[in-house]
Protein backbone atom coordinates (compact mmCIF):
# COMPACT_ATOMS: atom_id res chain seq x y z
CA UNK A 1 0.00 0.00 0.00
CA UNK A 2 1.85 3.47 -0.82
CA UNK A 3 2.08 6.43 1.44
CA UNK A 4 -1.47 8.12 -0.97
CA UNK A 5 -3.52 4.89 0.04
CA UNK A 6 -2.55 4.79 3.18
CA UNK A 7 -3.57 8.19 3.89
CA UNK A 8 -7.00 7.75 1.87
CA UNK A 9 -7.49 5.16 4.37
CA UNK A 10 -7.00 6.62 7.32
CA UNK A 11 -9.63 9.29 5.99
CA UNK A 12 -12.03 6.57 5.23
CA UNK A 13 -11.87 5.56 8.79
CA UNK A 14 -12.85 9.35 10.06
CA UNK A 15 -15.40 9.32 7.27
CA UNK A 16 -17.13 6.35 8.92
CA UNK A 17 -16.64 7.12 12.49
CA UNK A 18 -17.63 10.94 11.47
CA UNK A 19 -21.27 9.14 10.03
CA UNK A 20 -21.66 7.07 12.93
CA UNK A 21 -21.19 10.41 15.44
CA UNK A 22 -24.14 12.46 13.16
CA UNK A 23 -26.37 9.12 14.41
CA UNK A 24 -26.15 9.65 17.88
CA UNK A 25 -28.97 11.32 19.31
CA UNK A 26 -27.31 13.31 21.88
CA UNK A 27 -24.86 14.96 19.05
CA UNK A 28 -28.59 15.93 17.37
CA UNK A 29 -29.64 17.82 20.48
CA UNK A 30 -26.82 19.96 20.36
CA UNK A 31 -27.03 21.74 17.61
CA UNK A 32 -23.78 23.30 16.95
CA UNK A 33 -21.91 20.07 18.13
CA UNK A 34 -23.83 18.70 15.24
CA UNK A 35 -23.22 21.49 12.53
CA UNK A 36 -19.65 21.07 13.19
CA UNK A 37 -19.43 17.43 12.80
CA UNK A 38 -22.13 17.29 9.76
CA UNK A 39 -19.21 20.22 8.07
CA UNK A 40 -16.66 18.11 9.21
CA UNK A 41 -18.31 15.11 7.48
CA UNK A 42 -19.10 16.89 4.24
CA UNK A 43 -15.67 17.86 3.59
CA UNK A 44 -13.82 14.65 3.71
CA UNK A 45 -17.30 13.04 1.22
CA UNK A 46 -15.72 14.13 -1.89
CA UNK A 47 -12.25 12.65 -0.98
CA UNK A 48 -13.84 9.21 0.07
CA UNK A 49 -16.06 9.27 -3.05
CA UNK A 50 -12.99 10.02 -5.17
CA UNK A 51 -10.92 7.24 -3.80
CA UNK A 52 -13.68 4.53 -4.01
CA UNK A 53 -13.22 5.50 -8.12
CA UNK A 54 -9.59 5.32 -7.70
CA UNK A 55 -9.94 1.73 -5.90
CA UNK A 56 -12.76 0.81 -9.09
CA UNK A 57 -9.83 1.31 -11.42
CA UNK A 58 -6.77 0.02 -9.58
CA UNK A 59 -9.13 -3.27 -9.49
CA UNK A 60 -9.64 -2.96 -13.59
CA UNK A 61 -6.19 -2.39 -13.61
CA UNK A 62 -5.23 -5.47 -12.12
CA UNK A 63 -7.93 -7.44 -13.99
CA UNK A 64 -6.39 -6.42 -17.28
CA UNK A 65 -2.81 -6.84 -16.28
CA UNK A 66 -4.26 -10.76 -15.30
CA UNK A 67 -5.57 -11.09 -18.50
CA UNK A 68 -2.34 -10.12 -20.15
CA UNK A 69 -0.35 -12.82 -17.97
CA UNK A 70 -2.82 -15.60 -19.03
CA UNK A 71 -4.57 -15.13 -22.38
CA UNK A 72 -2.38 -16.09 -25.74
CA UNK A 73 -5.67 -15.13 -28.21
CA UNK A 74 -3.99 -11.95 -30.10
CA UNK A 75 -6.86 -10.42 -30.46
CA UNK A 76 -7.61 -10.55 -26.96
CA UNK A 77 -3.78 -9.28 -26.03
CA UNK A 78 -4.44 -6.17 -28.18
CA UNK A 79 -8.12 -5.53 -26.34
CA UNK A 80 -6.01 -5.81 -23.34
CA UNK A 81 -3.59 -3.72 -24.18
CA UNK A 82 -5.60 -0.67 -25.07
CA UNK A 83 -7.35 -1.68 -22.34
CA UNK A 84 -4.17 -1.39 -19.75
CA UNK A 85 -3.24 2.09 -21.28
CA UNK A 86 -6.69 3.53 -20.98
CA UNK A 87 -6.96 2.15 -17.21
CA UNK A 88 -2.95 3.48 -16.29
CA UNK A 89 -4.40 7.16 -17.97
CA UNK A 90 -7.06 7.07 -15.49
CA UNK A 91 -5.43 6.08 -12.72
CA UNK A 92 -3.07 9.24 -13.05
CA UNK A 93 -6.37 11.22 -13.78
CA UNK A 94 -7.59 9.89 -10.67
CA UNK A 95 -4.56 10.51 -8.54
CA UNK A 96 -4.43 14.05 -9.32
CA UNK A 97 -7.51 14.69 -8.46
CA UNK A 98 -7.26 13.53 -4.92
CA UNK A 99 -4.17 15.12 -4.46
CA UNK A 100 -5.86 18.55 -5.79
CA UNK A 101 -8.42 17.55 -3.24
CA UNK A 102 -5.99 16.91 -0.07
CA UNK A 103 -4.29 20.34 -0.60
CA UNK A 104 -5.61 22.31 2.50
CA UNK A 105 -7.95 25.29 1.57
CA UNK A 106 -6.94 28.70 2.27
CA UNK A 107 -8.13 29.41 5.65
CA UNK A 108 -9.38 33.15 4.24
CA UNK A 109 -11.42 31.34 1.10
CA UNK A 110 -14.86 31.98 2.65
CA UNK A 111 -14.62 35.10 4.50
CA UNK A 112 -16.62 38.36 2.98
CA UNK A 113 -14.32 41.20 1.44
CA UNK A 114 -13.53 44.90 1.55
CA UNK A 115 -12.93 45.86 -1.91
CA UNK A 116 -10.83 49.14 -2.68
CA UNK A 117 -10.65 50.77 -5.97
CA UNK A 118 -8.61 53.29 -6.31
CA UNK A 119 -7.18 55.68 -9.33
CA UNK A 120 -4.04 55.64 -10.17
CA UNK A 121 -1.40 57.57 -12.56
CA UNK A 122 -3.63 58.96 -15.79
CA UNK A 123 -5.83 62.00 -14.18
CA UNK A 124 -9.89 62.20 -15.10
CA UNK A 125 -9.25 58.73 -17.36
CA UNK A 126 -7.94 56.54 -14.39
CA UNK A 127 -10.68 58.32 -12.50
CA UNK A 128 -13.28 57.43 -15.31
CA UNK A 129 -11.73 53.68 -15.64
CA UNK A 130 -12.06 53.05 -11.73
CA UNK A 131 -15.74 53.75 -12.46
CA UNK A 132 -15.86 51.13 -14.93
CA UNK A 133 -14.31 48.67 -12.80
CA UNK A 134 -16.31 49.47 -9.96
CA UNK A 135 -19.42 48.67 -12.01
CA UNK A 136 -17.68 45.07 -13.14
CA UNK A 137 -17.11 44.34 -10.46
CA UNK A 138 -20.31 44.95 -8.72
CA UNK A 139 -22.15 43.38 -11.68
CA UNK A 140 -20.14 40.05 -10.95
CA UNK A 141 -20.68 40.35 -7.31
CA UNK A 142 -24.55 40.79 -7.83
CA UNK A 143 -24.67 37.39 -10.36
CA UNK A 144 -23.34 35.66 -7.48
CA UNK A 145 -26.14 36.80 -5.55
CA UNK A 146 -23.95 38.31 -2.95
CA UNK A 147 -24.66 41.71 -1.03
CA UNK A 148 -22.70 44.53 -1.77
CA UNK A 149 -22.51 47.72 0.04
CA UNK A 150 -20.52 50.94 -0.72
CA UNK A 151 -18.63 52.14 2.27
CA UNK A 152 -17.03 55.25 0.97
CA UNK A 153 -16.36 57.03 -2.38
CA UNK A 154 -15.10 59.95 -3.70
CA UNK A 155 -16.70 60.62 -6.88
CA UNK A 156 -14.85 63.07 -10.12
CA UNK A 157 -16.82 65.82 -11.79
CA UNK A 158 -16.53 63.77 -14.76
CA UNK A 159 -18.40 60.72 -13.63
CA UNK A 160 -15.90 58.81 -12.63
CA UNK A 161 -14.15 57.94 -9.34
CA UNK A 162 -10.80 58.87 -7.36
CA UNK A 163 -11.68 56.17 -4.44
CA UNK A 164 -14.91 53.45 -3.86
CA UNK A 165 -14.72 51.17 -0.97
CA UNK A 166 -17.10 48.36 -0.27
CA UNK A 167 -18.37 45.82 1.81
CA UNK A 168 -19.29 42.18 -0.30
CA UNK A 169 -21.11 39.40 1.43
CA UNK A 170 -21.65 35.96 0.25
CA UNK A 171 -20.83 32.45 -0.08
CA UNK A 172 -17.01 32.18 -1.32
CA UNK A 173 -16.51 35.60 -1.86
CA UNK A 174 -12.62 35.74 -1.31
CA UNK A 175 -11.82 32.75 -3.23
CA UNK A 176 -13.06 34.50 -6.15
CA UNK A 177 -12.50 38.03 -5.97
CA UNK A 178 -8.65 37.35 -4.22
CA UNK A 179 -6.92 37.15 -8.41
CA UNK A 180 -8.14 40.95 -8.45
CA UNK A 181 -5.53 42.38 -6.52
CA UNK A 182 -3.33 44.26 -7.95
CA UNK A 183 -2.89 47.29 -10.75
CA UNK A 184 -5.08 47.13 -13.81
CA UNK A 185 -4.03 49.01 -16.79
CA UNK A 186 -6.17 50.50 -19.34
CA UNK A 187 -5.32 51.96 -22.89
CA UNK A 188 -8.19 53.83 -24.49
CA UNK A 189 -8.56 56.93 -26.75
CA UNK A 190 -10.49 59.20 -23.41
CA UNK A 191 -13.86 61.30 -24.39
CA UNK A 192 -11.82 64.32 -23.91
CA UNK A 193 -8.99 63.36 -26.43
CA UNK A 194 -9.55 65.29 -29.41
CA UNK A 195 -6.56 63.72 -31.29
CA UNK A 196 -7.50 60.48 -30.88
CA UNK A 197 -4.21 59.31 -29.24
CA UNK A 198 -4.61 56.10 -27.08
CA UNK A 199 -3.58 57.03 -23.65
CA UNK A 200 -2.45 54.35 -20.77
CA UNK A 201 -4.18 54.47 -16.97
CA UNK A 202 -3.99 52.71 -14.19
CA UNK A 203 -6.16 52.40 -11.54
CA UNK A 204 -5.22 50.14 -8.04
CA UNK A 205 -7.92 46.91 -6.51
CA UNK A 206 -7.04 45.51 -3.22
CA UNK A 207 -9.28 42.95 -2.05
CA UNK A 208 -9.14 42.22 1.86
CA UNK A 209 -10.35 39.74 4.06
CA UNK A 210 -13.32 41.51 6.38
CA UNK A 211 -11.76 40.86 9.93
CA UNK A 212 -14.07 39.93 12.72
CA UNK A 213 -13.79 42.33 15.98
CA UNK A 214 -12.50 39.27 17.72
CA UNK A 215 -9.68 38.75 15.43
CA UNK A 216 -8.55 42.50 15.55
CA UNK A 217 -8.21 44.10 19.11
CA UNK A 218 -8.47 47.53 18.70
CA UNK A 219 -7.87 49.56 21.82
CA UNK A 220 -10.44 52.73 21.60
CA UNK A 221 -7.56 55.36 23.28
CA UNK A 222 -5.70 54.96 19.81
CA UNK A 223 -8.35 56.17 18.03
CA UNK A 224 -8.79 59.61 16.91
CA UNK A 225 -12.55 60.34 15.74
CA UNK A 226 -13.37 63.31 13.96
CA UNK A 227 -16.74 64.53 12.20
CA UNK A 228 -17.06 66.51 9.31
CA UNK A 229 -19.95 67.61 7.00
CA UNK A 230 -20.28 65.49 3.55
CA UNK A 231 -18.51 66.90 0.46
CA UNK A 232 -19.77 65.73 -2.89
CA UNK A 233 -17.83 66.29 -6.34
CA UNK A 234 -16.19 70.06 -6.02
CA UNK A 235 -16.02 70.10 -2.51
CA UNK A 236 -19.90 71.63 -2.24
CA UNK A 237 -21.36 70.65 1.28
CA UNK A 238 -23.88 67.64 0.64
CA UNK A 239 -25.25 67.11 4.39
CA UNK A 240 -26.44 70.09 6.98
CA UNK A 241 -24.99 68.21 9.42
CA UNK A 242 -21.40 66.85 10.78
CA UNK A 243 -22.75 63.02 9.93
CA UNK A 244 -19.13 62.40 7.91
CA UNK A 245 -16.43 59.92 10.19
CA UNK A 246 -12.67 60.03 10.06
CA UNK A 247 -10.83 57.67 11.97
CA UNK A 248 -7.23 58.11 12.79
CA UNK A 249 -5.32 54.32 13.95
CA UNK A 250 -2.67 56.70 16.21
CA UNK A 251 -0.10 53.63 16.66
CA UNK A 252 0.23 53.85 12.68
CA UNK A 253 -1.09 57.21 11.40
CA UNK A 254 -3.85 54.72 9.46
CA UNK A 255 -6.52 57.39 8.09
CA UNK A 256 -9.91 55.97 7.33
CA UNK A 257 -12.79 57.84 6.40
CA UNK A 258 -16.82 57.47 5.31
CA UNK A 259 -19.33 59.70 4.47
CA UNK A 260 -22.06 57.57 2.09
CA UNK A 261 -24.31 57.76 5.30
CA UNK A 262 -26.61 60.39 6.87
CA UNK A 263 -26.03 58.83 10.11
CA UNK A 264 -23.01 59.56 12.02
CA UNK A 265 -22.89 56.30 13.41
CA UNK A 266 -23.59 54.40 10.67
CA UNK A 267 -20.68 56.25 9.17
CA UNK A 268 -18.45 55.14 12.10
CA UNK A 269 -19.58 51.68 12.07
CA UNK A 270 -18.71 51.53 8.26
CA UNK A 271 -15.31 53.14 8.70
CA UNK A 272 -14.46 50.50 11.68
CA UNK A 273 -15.19 47.47 9.32
CA UNK A 274 -12.31 48.84 6.97
CA UNK A 275 -10.14 49.86 9.88
CA UNK A 276 -9.87 46.36 10.85
CA UNK A 277 -10.20 44.54 7.53
CA UNK A 278 -6.80 47.14 6.57
CA UNK A 279 -5.45 46.37 10.17
CA UNK A 280 -5.64 42.55 10.05
CA UNK A 281 -3.85 42.73 6.31
CA UNK A 282 -1.35 43.89 7.70
CA UNK A 283 -0.69 41.74 10.17
CA UNK A 284 -1.19 39.22 8.05
CA UNK A 285 1.69 40.69 5.87
CA UNK A 286 3.85 41.42 9.36
CA UNK A 287 3.73 37.39 9.73
CA UNK A 288 4.39 36.11 6.38
CA UNK A 289 7.29 37.65 4.60
CA UNK A 290 5.86 36.21 1.90
CA UNK A 291 2.78 37.42 1.69
CA UNK A 292 3.99 40.78 2.14
CA UNK A 293 6.04 40.75 -0.91
CA UNK A 294 3.56 39.41 -2.76
CA UNK A 295 0.68 42.26 -1.73
CA UNK A 296 3.12 45.06 -2.42
CA UNK A 297 3.51 43.19 -6.24
CA UNK A 298 0.47 43.13 -6.57
CA UNK A 299 -0.98 45.88 -5.40
CA UNK A 300 2.03 48.33 -5.67
CA UNK A 301 1.67 52.07 -5.98
CA UNK A 302 -0.73 52.22 -9.36
CA UNK A 303 2.11 53.06 -11.82
CA UNK A 304 1.83 51.90 -15.33
CA UNK A 305 4.67 49.29 -15.36
CA UNK A 306 3.27 47.41 -12.26
CA UNK A 307 0.37 45.68 -14.03
CA UNK A 308 -1.62 42.77 -13.28
CA UNK A 309 -4.18 43.13 -16.41
CA UNK A 310 -4.56 44.95 -19.36
CA UNK A 311 -7.55 46.22 -21.09
CA UNK A 312 -6.64 47.18 -24.47
CA UNK A 313 -9.90 48.59 -26.34
CA UNK A 314 -8.79 49.51 -29.56
CA UNK A 315 -8.23 45.62 -29.89
CA UNK A 316 -11.13 44.69 -27.21
CA UNK A 317 -9.21 42.01 -25.68
CA UNK A 318 -7.58 41.52 -22.05
CA UNK A 319 -4.58 40.11 -20.91
CA UNK A 320 -4.31 38.85 -17.45
CA UNK A 321 -0.01 39.22 -17.61
CA UNK A 322 0.48 36.36 -14.30
CA UNK A 323 -0.69 33.77 -16.57
CA UNK A 324 -0.31 34.89 -19.78
CA UNK A 325 -4.03 34.69 -20.39
CA UNK A 326 -5.55 36.97 -23.91
CA UNK A 327 -9.60 37.36 -24.35
CA UNK A 328 -10.75 39.15 -26.91
CA UNK A 329 -13.96 39.81 -25.04
CA UNK A 330 -13.52 43.48 -23.70
CA UNK A 331 -17.16 44.38 -23.51
CA UNK A 332 -18.77 41.20 -21.77
CA UNK A 333 -15.81 41.39 -19.06
CA UNK A 334 -16.20 44.58 -18.52
CA UNK A 335 -19.85 43.96 -17.68
CA UNK A 336 -18.87 41.62 -15.14
CA UNK A 337 -18.66 38.37 -16.86
CA UNK A 338 -15.20 38.11 -15.48
CA UNK A 339 -15.38 34.29 -14.76
CA UNK A 340 -13.25 33.14 -17.13
CA UNK A 341 -10.46 35.02 -16.14
CA UNK A 342 -10.88 33.71 -12.54
CA UNK A 343 -11.30 30.13 -13.30
CA UNK A 344 -8.21 30.29 -15.04
CA UNK A 345 -6.03 32.04 -12.51
CA UNK A 346 -8.02 29.46 -9.79
CA UNK A 347 -6.71 26.86 -11.80
CA UNK A 348 -3.30 28.24 -12.21
CA UNK A 349 -2.67 28.99 -8.25
CA UNK A 350 -3.99 24.96 -7.92
CA UNK A 351 -1.34 23.71 -9.92
CA UNK A 352 1.14 25.65 -8.17
CA UNK A 353 0.15 24.44 -5.02
CA UNK A 354 0.11 21.08 -6.23
CA UNK A 355 3.97 21.44 -7.56
CA UNK A 356 4.94 22.91 -4.51
CA UNK A 357 3.51 20.45 -2.52
CA UNK A 358 5.24 17.40 -4.46
CA UNK A 359 8.59 18.71 -3.91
Amino acid sequence: MTDLEKKLEDIKEQYRELGERLGDPKLIADHLSYQKYAKAHAELAEVVEEYHQYKRVVSALEETKKILQETKDPEMRDLAEAELEDLTQKLETEKGRIQTLLLPADPLDQKNIILEIRAGTGGDEAALFAADLLRMHTRYAESKGWKVEMLSSNNTGVGGIKEAILSVEGKGVYSHLKYESGVHRVQRVPITEASGRIHTSAVTVAVLPEAEEIEVEIDPKDLRIDVFRSTGPGGQSVNTTDSAVRITYLPTGMVVSCQDEKSQHKNKIKAMKVLRARLSDNLRAEQNAEISAARRQQVGTGDRSERIRTYNFPQGRVTDHRIGLTLYSLNTILEGEIDPLIQALAQHAQAERLKAALC
